[in-house]
């Protein structure tokens, strides 16, 4: 289709003594890259006011521009369909060249693309005629928001592959327009044209969902982009930070730091936004002392499906307050997070433990697991300032972690513990007194934590798949389960390497002696897993080079660690992290692993009260 209007628009430009005013744009529009008029275009002679070709009221209520042609001769607009041209097309020939041109089809950058998504979460698309209804929908809701003066990015914008960019390339899903919201009001402006014209919303933070559902997890989305919203402000006598909606950890990790040395409990990777972080658990080394980064939250300012803005903390609108901290993206679009911040500690103990021939067997792996998780649980060693994970990929087994304590104490008591019965002499070990910021930097990989913070400047991408799994503290890990899932990596890891790609897994300690996260109740929150000892994060990926083909040999093996584990402990009610979010899952799966029965009825009800018709929606979206 590309092609051919090219080819419409070379025709054109050809024609002897043809005036500028007479060309005809490519996209549809009357700002096309070949010429600003709509003569000639098959949607219709009149450039609305908008910047759309069309003949209907739905383009030329307000009658057409000068000089960019007309209304087919009714200048204040024409029929009072609610159809815009361009869904049905024209015959009438202006030249030779434009009876070439077709209307509006799939294949275009101007319409969404039906698409399904195959059993591992892959999106497939299939092509379908454009409908009218599309068509209405997508013009329509451009004049909506080129008439509150926001600013955005449809298909036809130069900035729109960039911005609808997503961080997993795997799930390359196209928004129907992206909004660059730069305020409150901007926000509630974009939520009101996709109500009036019901189309489903997603807002995006750092944009690092694992299923791209802040791209909408589906083709034709409104996506509230809230990199504009950058503010971080520390009161100084309450200690609160109030944070806007677009802000990135790294960048608020320094924020914080730089006034008054504050801090807050989250994830390593400075890149991840702190929307969808802290609204679904947000784990980090200090979450065992400080608690979840959701956990931290005292208010939130939400801009719901009726357009208004409020603010919902344990004193006001409870029951919305509630749903945000654990399923926001089905509630509201959170402009304004106010967070408990603590004094940042200092110094900090970073520390890691290196193990050999941890895959050589099956017994031998699953050994030290089994110690680990022992050592784990001793209260006589552990307490709440101990931060632990496991890093392993079929080669290396990596224990480290973060102490808030004496070094003394670390060296003396804890990491001896550690070590003895592990099975094997540390093939490398480390141990650094550090401040808080370096080791942040530390366990972000070293990178900077200063991120950019411009809509479509964070650049950074995979082509992946990812499963969770939790591991109840009630239930800790068998013999029987830790060898199985060493003997899955050993009988099966090759096949992940075969299919052109790598993997991990990451185990990180929430539970044991102490724990801030299992000290909240379950029903705080709809962050509902206050019961669990280990999360399992098992990730497959292809790379950067990789796209939407992704090898289901990868998928497989990734579900295999984890039935391993199930198959070994039956009747144990395992779970899932939604920060980790699995695309494969059909919503009621997603439903059960992340929020559980009670806690999912709980929110259906909630959804019903604030967000009847559904707006904010993704495919595991409450009431999907």
């Amino acid at each position: 289709m590309r092609a051919s209007l090219l080819a419409v628009s070379a025709a054109l430009l050809a024609l002897p003594g043809l005036a500028f005013g007479a060309r005809v744009s490519q996209e549809g529009n009357c700002g096309g890259k070949r010429g600003p008029t709509c003569l000639g275009s098959e949607f219709g002679d009149c450039c609305s006011q908008y910047g759309w070709c069309g003949s209907t009221s739905a383009y030329c209520d307000a009658g057409c521009q000068p000089g960019f042609g007309k209304c087919n001769g009714q200048g204040q607009g024409s029929s009072s369909s609610t159809s815009p041209s361009g869904t049905t097309t024209k015959t009438t020939a202006k030249t030779t060249a434009a009876t070439t041109t077709t209307a509006r089809s799939t294949n275009t950058n101007d319409l969404p693309i039906t698409n399904t998504r195959s059993s591992t979460g892959t999106k497939t698309a299939t092509s379908t005629s454009s409908s009218a209804s599309a068509s209405a929908t997508f013009a329509s809701i451009l004049d909506c928001l080129t008439a509150k003066k926001l600013q955005f990015s449809s298909p036809n914008s130069p900035s729109y592959p960039q911005l609808s960019k997503p961080y997993n390339l795997r799930l390359p899903w196209k928004p129907l327009v992206i909004v660059l919201g730069t305020s409150v009001q901007d926000v509630q402006g974009a939520v009101a044209c996709a109500a009036l014209f019901k189309v489903k919303v997603q807002a995006r933070s750092g944009g690092h969902s694992y299923a791209a559902f802040a791209q909408g997890g589906q083709d034709g989305s409104l996506v509230v982009d809230l990199a504009g919203l950058q503010t971080v402000s520390v009161d100084a006598s309450s200690g609160v930070a109030s944070v806007g909606g677009g802000v990135r950890l790294g960048n608020l990790a320094s924020a914080l730091y730089a006034q008054g040395q504050r801090a807050v409990s989250h994830g390593t990777c400075p890149g991840v936004g702190i929307g969808g972080h802290f609204t679904h658990g947000g784990f980090g080394y200090s979450s065992r002392a400080w608690g979840l980064a959701l956990d931290s939250i005292v208010a939130l300012d939400v801009v719901l499906a009726n357009g208004t803005a409020v603010k919902a903390s344990a004193a006001a609108n409870a029951d919305l307050f509630y749903a945000l901290r654990g399923a926001a993206e089905s509630f509201g679009i959170v402009t304004a997070f106010h967070l408990a911040t603590q004094p940042a500690p200092g110094p900090v103990i970073n520390w890691s433990v290196q193990l050999p021939d941890m895959f050589s067997s099956a017994d031998r792996g699953a050994r030290a697991l089994l110690h680990v998780q022992d050592f784990a649980r001793n209260a006589s060693v552990v307490d709440a300032n101990l931060g632990l994970g496991i890093y392993m990929d079929g080669e290396t087994f990596s224990i480290s972690g973060t102490y808030f304590g004496p070094r003394s104490r670390f060296d003396g008591v804890i990491k001896p513990e550690l070590l003895r019965g592990l099975g094997a002499a540390p093939s490398g070990q480390s141990t650094e007194a550090v401040d808080w910021i370096t080791s942040l930097t530390q366990l972000g990989g070293g990178g900077p934590l200063a991120q950019p913070t411009e809509a479509g400047a964070y650049d950074e991408h995979d082509t992946f798949l990812a499963k969770s799994l939790t591991v109840p503290e009630a239930s800790p890990l068998t013999p029987a389960a830790a060898r199985a899932y060493f003997q899955r990596i050993i009988s099966s890891a090759a096949s992940v390497g075969q299919a052109g790609g790598s993997w991990f897994t990451i185990i990180n300690l929430y539970g044991g002696p102490g724990s801030r996260i299992n000290a909240v109740s379950a029903s705080a929150s709809a962050y509902s897993h206050r019961s669990t000892l280990w999360v399992f994060q098992n990730y497959g990926s292809t790379g950067t080079a990789g796209g939407p083909s992704f090898p289901a040999a990868i998928g497989t093996y990734l579900q295999g660690l984890g039935d391993a584990i199930r198959s070994a402990m039956p009747g144990v009610e395992f779970a899932g992290y939604s920060n980790y979010v699995d695309p494969t899952l059909s919503a009621a799966q997603a439903h059960d692993q992340y929020y559980g029965a009670s806690t999912y009825a709980k929110l259906l009800g909630l959804k019903s009260a604030f967000d009847p018709q559904g707006l904010f929606w993704n495919p595991q979206a409450i009431g999907a």
